[in-house]
């Protein structure tokens, strides 16, 4: 058997291995992949069995103050079509999905000032008032403590928050000056701290990344323990810095999913927008390799189209809420079905 198989066998049976193997593994997929795919696939279902966990995704704001390289909404990209939506919009949206049967809201939005502790406060608390039995999600970037505390008061249940690269010096290229690691970091242990369940996660193939800078994210992952992990390949938008940069990989992004399902067996992890913008039937092919969680897109139609983190960005077809029936579909080919409930985390 060879070293590479060793270590996978290894991973699979104790959910850990050492940062050499990791690399290892990492500079030999090729005979690993299947192998992986099938035990995070056995390893998922050991916990959640063949279901899928749906949300429901509200891009509510494209304001943002920062200028992340990487990102189309950055404050510095004059070509945004800016929007915000209204609180009566955002329900609005949450009654189509909780008709769908939706039964988590992601608030997803840019570090947009205008929505104050209070504004956002008052939104959270709208949702758990009309869907108690709903979870609600924000993903709103860095806030002060008192804010996330503020926030979890008034009902939020669950806060995503990408740590983007475990490495500080490759998060240093990724963002300007003002933005560090270390305080990203900071507001990811505030989260846990105040009870949230949490998700971090990275980008796969952003500039400059190498294969040790994924070391120290499975790494990062494997000793902080978040309940949830959002990964996706980096996808280049045309009005950004980093527009020549290649795409990254589809392969290395659905190995990693494996990757990481085996080293966090019970880790709500996301087959994500990017990955089926990336791969024809990427989502589908995400769950295969140890996903269970998709986030069809709730928002109006035309936030969906201004929303422009990346280009080319799947929003119809199966991604639109509306065309649940499809994912149903999609899903149902290859042996799963979608869950009408909050799907909590078993584990951290």
């Amino acid at each position: 058997m060879s070293r590479a198989l060793e270590l996978a066998q290894q991973l699979a049976e104790t959910h850990n291995l050492p940062d050499e193997g990791l690399l290892y593994l990492l500079d030999h997929r090729e005979g690993t992949a299947a192998f992986l795919q099938e035990q995070a696939q056995a390893a998922c279902q050991q916990w959640y069995g063949r279901q899928v966990f749906i949300r429901g995704l509200l891009e509510f704001t494209n304001f943002c103050k920062n200028n992340c390289y990487y990102c189309g909404i950055r404050k510095g990209n004059p070509e945004a079509q800016r929007y915000r939506l209204s609180q009566e919009q955002i329900l609005a949206c949450c009654q189509t999905g909780y008709e769908l049967g939706f039964r988590t809201f992601v608030l997803q939005g840019g570090e947009d000032p205008w929505f104050t502790d209070e504004r956002l406060c008052a939104l959270v608390r709208a949702i758990k008032e009309r869907w108690p039995d709903c979870a609600v999600t924000l993903s709103v970037g860095e806030r002060s403590r008192e804010s996330y505390r503020l926030l979890k008061e008034a009902g939020a249940d669950r806060y995503l928050l990408r740590h983007e690269t475990a490495t500080p010096g490759h998060y240093a290229r990724l963002h300007p000056p003002e933005l560090s690691l270390a305080r990203r970091l900071e507001c990811l242990q505030d989260l846990k701290d105040l009870g949230y369940q949490v998700g971090a996660g990275f980008m796969v193939g952003s500039p400059y990344q190498t294969q040790e800078d994924l070391v120290r994210d499975l790494r990062f992952l494997k000793e902080f323990q978040p309940h949830m992990v959002g990964i996706g390949p980096f996808l280049s938008q045309k009005d950004t810095p980093f527009r020549e940069f290649p795409n990254g990989s589809g392969e290395l992004t659905l190995y990693l999913l494996s990757l990481i399902r085996l080293l966090l067996p019970k880790v709500l992890l996301p087959a994500t927008t990017a990955l089926g913008t990336l791969l024809p039937g990427g989502r589908e092919m995400g769950i295969l390799h140890g996903a269970n969680v998709v986030m069809p897109n709730l928002s109006p139609q035309d936030a969906r189209e201004k929303y422009t983190l990346y280009d080319n960005k799947l929003h119809s077809g199966a991604e639109a809420a509306e065309s649940l029936g499809l994912l149903r579909q999609s899903l149902g080919k290859i042996g799963y079905e979608v869950a009408v409930t909050r799907g909590d985390s078993l584990g951290s």
